[in-house]
Parts: C-alpha cells; sequence; structure tokens
C-alpha cells in the first residue's frame, strides 16, 4: 500500500511564523483599503460622498427636516462610523501592531511561548473593539444633535456655529492638556506599552490590544469628534484628520504638531463664534 507524502504541520506553521510580519502587514493594508473602499463607496448610507464633500467651512447652511431613525437605520449609522474609524486609525495602529507579531515571534524563537500562529488578530481585535465602543457613543451623539436640529441628517455636519464653534474648542483645549499626552504617550512608545501591559495568550493579546486601543480613544476622540463640524462623511476631513492621526503617533515631530494643531484648533474656535 503506498502512503502519500506527510506533511510536517510543525514545519509548516514555521513557515508562517517567519513570515509572520508579511502577513500581518499584508493583513492590515488589506482591512485599511476594503474599509476605505467601503466610506468612499457612501458607507452604506445610499449618499454619494462627492455630495456630502464641501471644501467650504464651515459648511453651508441647507434646508434640513430630520426624521426619526428606524432601527436598520442605527446599525446603518454604527457601521458607517466603525469602518470609517477602522479607516482612519488602521494606518497609525500598525507600528504597534507589527511590533507585537514581532515580540511575540522572538520570544517562541527563545523558548518563552510554544510555537504556534502569532495570536496578533486577537491583538488587532482588541484594538477594534475599543472602536466600536467609541462609535456607538458617536451613534448617540449624532442622534441626539440630530434630534435637536443642531446636525443636517443628510450632509451630517453641524447646523449651528455655537455647537462647531464648541467642539472645536474643546479638541483644542484636550490637545494641550495632561491627559492628552498621557494617551498619547502609550500611542507613540510601543515598547513601553508592551514592557508595561504583557500577557500571553489569545485573552492577554485581545486584552492588550483593547488596553491600546482605550489609550488610542483616549487620545484623539476629541479629533474624531471634529467630524461633527466638517461633515462626518466629508471625504476631506476624513482625510485630514486621519493623516493628522498618523503623523502625530508616528512623525518624530509629531507632539509638536498636536500641540500646534490644538492652538489652530482654538483659533478655529473663536473665529466661528465671531462669524455672522
Amino acid at each position: 500500500m503506498s502512503v502519500g507524502p506527510i506533511v510536517d504541520d510543525t514545519s509548516t506553521i514555521e513557515r508562517a511564523l517567519k513570515r509572520d510580519r508579511l502577513i500581518v502587514l499584508g493583513g492590515l493594508v488589506a482591512i485599511a483599503l476594503l474599509a476605505w473602499l467601503f466610506v468612499l463607496a457612501g458607507a452604506g448610507t445610499g449618499m454619494s460622498i462627492a455630495a456630502m464633500t464641501t471644501w467650504q467651512f464651515p459648511p453651508p447652511l441647507l434646508p434640513h427636516a430630520n426624521e426619526a431613525w428606524p432601527p436598520q437605520y442605527w446599525i446603518i449609522m454604527l457601521l458607517m462610523w466603525w469602518i470609517m474609524m477602522i479607516a482612519m486609525m488602521t494606518p497609525s495602529a500598525a507600528p504597534m501592531i507589527l511590533l507585537y507579531a514581532r515580540v511575540v515571534r522572538h520570544a517562541q524563537r527563545q523558548g518563552q511561548m510554544a510555537p504556534a500562529v502569532v495570536p496578533t488578530a486577537w491583538f488587532a481585535l482588541g484594538y477594534l473593539i475599543a472602536w466600536l465602543a467609541f462609535s456607538t457613543a458617536a451613534v448617540s451623539v449624532q442622534w441626539g444633535l440630530e434630534r435637536l436640529g443642531l446636525v443636517h441628517m443628510m450632509m451630517m455636519w453641524s447646523l449651528d456655529k455655537w455647537l462647531s464653534a464648541a467642539f472645536l474648542f474643546a479638541a483644542g483645549a484636550y490637545q494641550l492638556s495632561p491627559l492628552k499626552e498621557i494617551c498619547l504617550r502609550s500611542c507613540r512608545s510601543p515598547f513601553e506599552f508592551l514592557s508595561r501591559h504583557w500577557r500571553r495568550g489569545r485573552a492577554g493579546a485581545l486584552r492588550m490590544g483593547l488596553g491600546h486601543g482605550l489609550y488610542c480613544v483616549g487620545c484623539c476622540w476629541t479629533v474624531m469628534a471634529l467630524l461633527f463640524v466638517g461633515g462626518i462623511m466629508n471625504l476631506l476631513w476624513i482625510a485630514g484628520l486621519a493623516l493628522f492621526v498618523l503623523i502625530e503617533k508616528v512623525a518624530p515631530f509629531g507632539r509638536r504638531i498636536g500641540r500646534l494643531a490644538g492652538v489652530a484648533m482654538l483659533a478655529a474656535s473663536a473665529y466661528v463664534a465671531a462669524a455672522t
């Protein structure tokens, strides 16, 4: 009786682990691209993103009639926010996720962890869960502002200069606050974060990813809230804020850019409040 070639599962796993960084990087690129494609397609709203994009600041005041949200619209809005956050935040989270994969691989080579597929997906899942929590809160705020007639239901941008000024002031003040610095330091120092929060296994990876995601939310939540000012689906604001977050977290001069942006937000708040 002939026996076919025997596949060595251990060797297969080891070969995969040697390419783990390429696999993880490819996965992150794919996730970000799919998320951006979803946003560019209108994020399930049925609206053209071009129609919701404007260079004008503050955005134009348009006639509006806000309607009640059926249950399915809540789901659409939640998916819109969450996938938009994935598109915007995945590039700036990539260095931390790649470092986690590298550290796990090193621990396996040293015999400190069993040779198995790197649980990087669990770390990334924890990170995304943190932004899902933020998205849930953002949808609730959006609903409340629409009910008050302060945000346009179709264009999804602020209709009230005082609301816009308040969001800009809060974002600017937070950029200059000690709490912002604490959260930003955890985002900009992945080695320090992993050394302080290291846990083994899939559950540990999920918990670490969630913790890192919460620091990231703490760092960027007021910046993301500025989408209410310029337009939640305004492509210029989405791309601009995503680029700002990436520079602030990754670039050597990111801290300085963040503080300068805080001053600019405070100035923009005064400009909007003074506008007729």
